[in-house]
This record gives structure tokens, sequence and C-alpha cells, in this order.
């Protein structure tokens, strides 16, 4: 087979394999929070379905498919499907820029090695955040479509959520990009990569401790997740911008919400965790085995997984705060927070760089 035949046979795997891991790991997460819910609540979790639950997923999943769809009489019948669609979509999209591991020859198969990721940008910080804000158009429609008061306020509240979050979330991206000089996400990484000190590793976590935590909150409040679940809140509004949806339409929502979770997860590993660079904040002897033998891609997966697992823990800890401290929170707190965290940094470069 031409060596540029078998190339692009690799790349197309390297896709096909991100796409399926994004669609398991929803359902993956999915059952981890149940059963961390569960621990947390001292109650089982699911436990019926297969050996200790493991596939109440897949049991969840072929209810919804078989469940009835259901559309208001008064909906706006494309744009009620479209919704969805879009949100979907849009996580799916997110996360094609995010890379996931060093480059690889897959142990010597391949004459030129291949990059593991869906596409590497030149400028893919930007292309995550455009499309990170594309999603909230889904949420929106679907609540302006359903015609229902409760969808409505649902999808106004994801708006305004959005808006109010967003500028943080890039102010704190922009103090990082600063550091890196760069808008590649594998630029980025690969200036993460050794150590300070000797022990330390080059993690922008380290000089980047305020800029981590805004992004994190930051993040939750993209995902619309608890404390910021305000868009579903089912004390309000019985389900939020998706009361109305049934069947496949509705298992799309919460499968975008769980993609954009890991994709938040994936680009605070590529930006402050070192990516594929270093399993723990100090140097281990295992960092450099794991580098020569193309393992790096573990190392990522594992510090996603533990980002993921602070959303959980989040979610099930922390309370809903009150929607008027949502947004004093993001405007009086945290967008100032940002800007000072920016300018600091800008400050400190400059100093160093005349010194």
């Amino acid at each position: 087979m031409d060596s540029i035949d078998l190339r692009l046979l690799v790349q197309l795997g390297v896709i096909g394999l991100t796409f399926f891991m994004l669609i398991n790991a929803s359902a993956l997460l999915v059952l981890a929070e149940r059963k961390f819910m569960g621990f947390m609540q001292q109650r089982y979790g699911p436990y019926l379905v297969g050996p200790h639950g493991v596939l109440q997923p897949l049991a969840d999943i072929l209810k919804l498919l078989f469940k009835e769809e259901l559309r208001p009489k008064g909906a706006d019948k494309w744009l009620f499907t479209l919704a969805p669609i879009l949100s979907v979509t849009a996580a799916f999209a997110a996360f094609a820029t995010v890379p996931w591991g060093a480059e690889t020859t897959l142990f010597g198969l391949l004459d030129e090695p291949i990059k593991l990721g869906v596409a590497d940008v030149n400028v893919g910080v930007l292309v995550v955040f455009a499309i990170t804000s594309m999603g909230v158009y889904g949420i929106v429609l679907a609540g302006w479509s359903s015609n229902s008061k409760y969808s409505l306020m649902g999808g106004l509240r994801a708006s305004a959520q959005m808006i109010s979050y967003e500028l943080s979330y890039a102010t704190a991206l922009a103090a990082v990009i600063m550091l890196a000089g760069s808008l590649s996400l594998r630029e980025v990484v690969d200036a993460q990569q050794g150590t300070w000190l000797g022990f330390l590793s080059r993690w922008y976590l380290f000089v980047q401790p305020v800029g981590f935590i805004i992004y994190i909150i930051a993040g939750v409040a993209e995902t619309n997740r608890a404390p910021f679940d305000f868009p579903e809140a089912e004390q309000e509004l019985v389900a939020g911008y998706n009361t109305e949806y049934s069947s496949v339409r509705f298992a799309l929502f919460p499968q975008a919400e769980y993609i954009n979770m890991v994709t938040m997860s994936g680009v605070a590993t590529s930006l402050y965790l070192g990516g594929w660079h270093g399993l723990l904040p100090f140097y281990t002897p295992l960092d450099p085995l794991i580098e020569a033998n193309g393992l790096g891609w573990l190392v990522f997966l594992a510090k996603v997984g533990g980002i993921l697992f602070t959303y959980i823990w989040v979610r099930w800890t922390v309370p809903r705060y009150r929607y008027d401290q949502l947004m004093q929170f993001g405007w009086k707190w945290l967008f100032p927070a940002s800007v000072i965290n920016l300018i600091v940094t800008a400050a400190l470069m400059l100093y160093v760089l005349n010194a």
C-alpha cells in the first residue's frame, strides 16, 4: 500500500476514534455521575442493569430511542428539530481542534509521524472559543421554538449566562496565550514540556493559578452545570429549555452537555496541565518512559478524567446560586479578577523581558 494512502487511512482512523471516544464519554460520564452521586449521598447508584449497573447508560439510550417523539402544537416545526442538532454538532466540532497526544509513527509503521487529533489549527484556541460560543444558539432556539414560557425563560437565561461568563473565560485564556506566544493548542502544550528547577513540571498552572480557577468556574457556567444550571432549573422551570422535548431530540441535549464538559476539560489540560507532558505536578521516572513509548495520550486522558471528576464533585456538593447572585458574581468578581490577572501577567512579562 502506498505510504500516502496508509497515512490517510490512519488519519481517518484517528478521526473515527475521536468521534467514538466522545460518544462513549457521555455514556460513561452518566454512569460515573450516578455512581458518585450514590456514594456521596450514602445510597446505591444504578446496580440492576448489568454487573454493578454498568449497562444502565445502554438501557437509557434504548428507552429514549423507543419513546414517542412529541412536539407542542404551537411549536415551530423546523427550529424545534434544528435546535438539538445544532447543539450537538457544535459540541463535536469544538473538540476537533483539541490535540490529545503527541506525534506518532505508530511504532515505525508510518514513514512520517501523524498528529493525534482531528485537526491541527494554528489558531486552535480561537476556533474552540468561537464554536463553543455557537452552542448557546441551540439552547436559545429550543427555548423560543417550543412555544412554552418555561422553555423560553430557560433559553433567555442561557444566553445571559453565556455572555456574562464568556468574557472571564476569554480573558483567562488570553493570559496563557501571552505566556506561550501562540494560539495553537499543540504549541501551547509543547511549551510546557520539561521541568522547572529540575523537579517541578513546567505546567502553566503554577504561573497562572488564578487564571486556572477562573477558567474552571467559567467553564462550569458555560456548560450549564451546577451550581450554574439555571437554564434548566427544575425547581422553577420544570426542565428549562428542553421541557417540551422527548425521545432522541431530548437525548441530544445532555449528549451535547457532556461533550462540552470533555472539551472544556481537554482545553484546560492543554493550556494549564501540560497536556500529554508530565504525569504529575513534579518529575517522575515514568515521564521519559511515557514520552519514549508514545503513551502521552494516556496521561492526557487521565488529566481530563480528573477535571471531569471535579465537575461531578462540585455538582453534588455545592448548592445552586440565586440568579441575581450568578450575575453579580460574574460581572462584579470573576470578570474584574480575570482582567487584573491579565494585566499582572502582562506587566510581569514586560518586567522579565526588560530585566
